[in-house]
């Protein structure tokens, strides 16, 4: 578990450090999953289809606010439903408009998860989306999760009769009253849509609740919850379901959810305390639960050199400048030590001691 943490807290000092090119590197990974799916998934228009095309939405989404990136999508879906027929791309069109007006306005700050649902259902693991939806998000994701999961399936209803809308023989209130029951007769659809708002509800309800293991607890039932609302949708409105791949998919969801909450949440709940205290208006009953973190050692090699300080300070000052001025045509004057005069030699006389000093005296005072 040390090893585990530790790997933790270095994978999250690296992002840290490293953010600002992390970023634009994941919105562009993220962009170009999306528009590959659409493309891949309709590709109804040559010149769209491209993958010049993709790369380049991709770059420009990656240095754009998120947003640009569902508009870039949505004008995707229309290109190539205009491409399928006029019909489909009005269709579209109206369906899109209905629900940034209606619904994606309430959430601007979320329309992300519209992005991350075709997504997951690409990945054959579309549980996972309410689940990190409810875990990282808030009740508001049940909005574009839902738009999401409509797009998706009237993408597939598309693809499953395009051949239907590209017949020239079929009238054009024919094919409006074919998407249209397409739509409201996809029980499939539905089922999935109720199952999606559950789980992002219900897992987001425990997660922000007090008692401990509140985050693994929110992510199995909202596991648990997916799986039966879908099986009890599929039998009373007799869609069919494969429940083998089903629950697979779910235990590998769930499984992924828990690895998410060790790196997102980590609490440690042995160390959990319940602290209370009060002011003049309130008492305040407090649990805090500390993070699950361990220090990470940092090594540094000291190099010791183990020769002699004095010659590597004479081949310090040996080192010859090219910015000294006697390689720039000018030569310094050369200053030549004066000697001090109390550091003269005295030179002592033989004939010093042959001297009459009081004669000298008794001379010198006649004069004066």
């Amino acid at each position: 578990m040390t090893a585990l943490l530790e790997m933790k807290q270095k994978i999250k000092n690296f992002y840290g450090q490293y953010e600002m090119y992390f970023m634009p590197l994941l919105k562009f990974i993220l962009g170009f999953s999306y528009f590959s799916w659409i493309n891949q998934s309709m590709g109804y228009m040559n010149e769209l289809n491209n993958i010049f095309i993709v790369l380049i939405l991709a770059l420009i989404c990656s240095i754009l606010p998120s947003s640009v990136m569902v508009f870039a999508g949505c004008v995707l879906m229309v290109g190539h439903s205009y491409a399928l027929g006029i019909e489909a791309a009005g269709f579209m069109l109206v369906l899109l408009l209905f629900m940034m007006i209606l619904f994606l306005r309430f959430s601007a700050g979320k329309n992300l998860v519209m992005v991350f649902t075709p997504l997951s259902f690409a990945l054959n693991v579309p549980v996972l989306l309410p689940i990190g939806s409810g875990l990282l998000g808030s009740a508001v994701s049940v909005l574009p999760s839902g738009c999401g999961v409509i797009i998706y399936y009237f993408i597939k209803f598309l693809n499953a009769n395009a051949q239907s809308f590209q017949n020239p023989d079929v009238e054009v209130m024919d094919r409006l009253t074919m998407m249209a029951d397409g739509m409201v007769t996809n029980w499939e659809m539905w089922i999935t849509v109720i199952a999606f708002i559950v789980v992002i509800l219900l897992v987001n309800l425990i997660r922000t609740r007090s008692f401990d293991y509140a985050w693994r607890i929110a992510i199995v039932t909202g596991g648990v919850a997916y799986v039966l609302i879908m099986l009890g949708g599929s039998f009373y409105f007799g869609v069919s379901v494969d429940i083998v791949p089903l629950i697979v998919y779910s235990v590998a969801a769930v499984l992924i959810g828990i690895v998410l909450e060790f790196f997102v949440f980590g609490g440690d709940y042995t160390r959990t305390e319940r602290l209370e205290y009060e002011d003049d208006e309130y008492y305040y009953y407090v649990k805090a639960v500390p993070k699950a973190a361990v220090t990470t050692s940092e090594r540094s090699i000291k190099k010791i050199n183990g020769g002699n300080s004095r010659e590597d300070r004479r081949s310090e000052e040996s080192v010859v400048s090219f910015s000294e001025p006697m390689f720039q045509g000018e030569e310094k004057p050369r200053k030549t030590k004066k000697r001090r005069t109390d550091e003269m030699p005295v030179e002592r006389k033989d004939d010093l001691d042959d001297i009459d000093f009081e004669k000298k005296l008794e001379e010198s005072l006649k004069d004066l």
